[in-house]
C-alpha cells in the first residue's frame, strides 16, 4: 500500500537524484570530454555527430527541469530514449558498468527510474505543481 504522506517526498528524492545525475553527465561531456570530443565519440560508436549536441542539451535542460520540478512526467519520459541509446552503446561491454568501457545496466536502471518518476509525478517542492496549485486556488 502506498503511503500518501511520504510518497511525495520519495518522488522528490528520485526527481532530485535524476536531475543532478543528468546535469552531471551533461557537464562531463562539456567540460571533460568537450563537445568536439563527444561528437567524435558519438560518430565512433555509430551515432550521428550532431546528436552529441542534442544529448548534452537534453541532459542539461532536462536535468534542470527535473531539479525544479517542472513538467516532471514529460521530462522523465523524454529522457528515456537517451538512456536507452547509451545502453545500446554499452551493451557489447556486458552488464556491469564497472567493466572496461562500461556496461548496460546503469543506463537501463536510470531509464527505469525515469519511468517510475513519470508514474509518480512531481512529488513535493515542485515548482510546476506549486504554480498549478496556486492557479487552482485563485
Amino acid at each position: 500500500m502506498l503511503n500518501t504522506h511520504t510518497a511525495p517526498y520519495g518522488a522528490l528524492v528520485l526527481r532530485l537524484g535524476l536531475g543532478v545525475m543528468f546535469i552531471a553527465h551533461a557537464l562531463l561531456k562539456l567540460l571533460v570530454f568537450t563537445l568536439p570530443g563527444t561528437v567524435k565519440f558519438f560518430e565512433m560508436v555509430g551515432y550521428p555527430g550532431f546528436m552529441a549536441y542534442v544529448v548534452v542539451a537534453a541532459e542539461l535542460i532536462g536535468g534542470g527541469l527535473l531539479v525544479l520540478g517542472v513538467y516532471t512526467r514529460w521530462v522523465a519520459l523524454a529522457l528515456i530514449p537517451i538512456l536507452l541509446g547509451a545502453a545500446l552503446v554499452h551493451a557489447p561491454n556486458g552488464w556491469v558498468f564497472s567493466a572496461p568501457n562500461g556496461g548496460w545496466e546503469y543506463p537501463v536502471f536510470l531509464a527505469v527510474a525515469c519511468a517510475v518518476q513519470a508514474l509518480l509525478g512531481d512529488g513535493a517542492l515542485a515548482l510546476r505543481a506549486t504554480a498549478v496549485r496556486a492557479r487552482q486556488l485563485a
